[in-house]
């Protein structure tokens, strides 16, 4: 394994852990999406950190990261909407305060 794939696990590794630590210690909604966004971008550079060192002359592996990143920033935009929404509706963004929601 090359040093610059090591260094690009490493870091990926690093936000991984801030990404689950952010999730799961936080109660309020928008904190929550921000860590799994920082999940997400963790499993994405991890991604183009091993194609890049396993096929090096195929573009595949950054239009794929590319697709999902935009499916992330659309899934971003309806939780804060959510997020806006409930705020408005209750005055809060808490998930301890949502657990009365239902469809």
């Amino acid at each position: 394994m090359s040093a610059e794939l090591l260094t690009v696990v490493m870091i990926g590794a690093a936000l991984f852990g801030t990404g689950i630590y952010g999730a799961l210690s936080q109660t309020n909604l928008v904190m929550i999406m921000m860590g799994i966004e920082l999940i997400l971008a963790a499993a994405l550079l991890n991604l183009v950190a091993f194609w890049r060192y396993l096929h090096p002359g195929a573009m595949e592996g950054q239009m794929f990261v590319l697709i999902v990143m935009t499916v992330m920033a659309v899934e971003m935009a309806v939780g804060f909407a959510v997020a806006i929404s409930r705020f408005r509706a209750r005055g809060s963004v808490e998930m301890e305060e949502a657990r009365e929601l239902k469809g």
